[in-house]
């Protein structure tokens, strides 16, 4: 089951957020031959999505997502949501993380 973490992100900025991945037993888990994606979206059918850039490391057992502030300046201010997915060698998919992001509006430009 995927933990819930809400966002809030300033539009105009880079943004980067480290997710530690553990086992249900509160265990480092092995990444290896993992890859990961996330995407935000204004509600869960909507067609316009914003993809966060994804690293895996399995060394250090965690998933770093990150958004550069020429992506976060397209994002309408609002209330959206996001999640992160992560794929084995072999197909199989695990949602790591979801919530609500919440883009807080740019003043300076």
């Amino acid at each position: 089951m995927a933990i819930k973490n809400n966002l809030v992100i300033d539009q105009g900025s880079d943004y980067s957020i480290i997710i530690n991945v553990e086992t249900s037993n509160n265990m480092p888990a092995s990444l290896s031959g993992y890859t990961a994606q996330s995407q935000i979206r204004k509600n869960y059918t909507s067609l316009t999505a914003y993809s966060f850039g994804t690293a895996v490391n399995s060394a250090l057992r965690i998933v770093t997502l990150s958004l550069s502030s020429n992506t976060t300046d397209t994002i309408p201010g609002g209330r959206y949501v996001y999640d992160c997915e992560i794929t084995s060698n072999t197909g199989i998919k695990t949602r790591l993380v979801e919530g609500i992001v919440t883009i807080t509006p740019q003043v300076t430009k």
